[in-house]
């Protein structure tokens, strides 16, 4: 058996993942854009461009001020987008695709973007 591989670990480079193949494709759609650089390799206090999809869409405090929290997600990994003082941002919600350029900082373990410049992008196939 040296040498071998667990067939579970075979099925799995046979038949992918739903997820597996969403990650596929966002990392294919991000490297598109040749100004972005992958979520993943954002480093803290750097400032980025980066592009993926909306993920999640969130209004929450921040600070005893209104906050809109997006997840932004490359394939690669994903960041918090904070727009402080906002409640919603025309266009920006679950599954639109956007690059957004700002200062990655580390906040409560997460990578985050504040106040990010965006840029509300086609989807594949628009």
């Amino acid at each position: 058996m040296v040498g071998q591989r667990p067939a579970s670990t075979l099925i799995r480079r046979i038949f992918p993942s739903a997820d597996q193949v969403a990650a596929d494709e966002e990392r294919k759609e991000a490297a598109l854009d040749t100004d972005v650089i992958p979520i993943a390799e954002a480093q803290p206090r750097q400032r980025a461009n980066l592009s993926g999809v909306v993920r999640s869409v969130v209004l929450r405090p921040h600070g005893g001020t209104a906050a809109l929290e997006v997840e932004l997600y490359d394939g690669s990994g994903a960041i918090d987008l904070i727009w402080l003082g906002r409640r919603r941002i025309s266009g920006i919600e679950p599954g639109a695709r956007l690059k957004a350029h700002g200062l990655v900082v580390t906040t409560n373990g997460r990578q985050v973007l504040y106040n990010p410049r965006y840029a509300l992008k086609p989807k594949p196939g628009e």
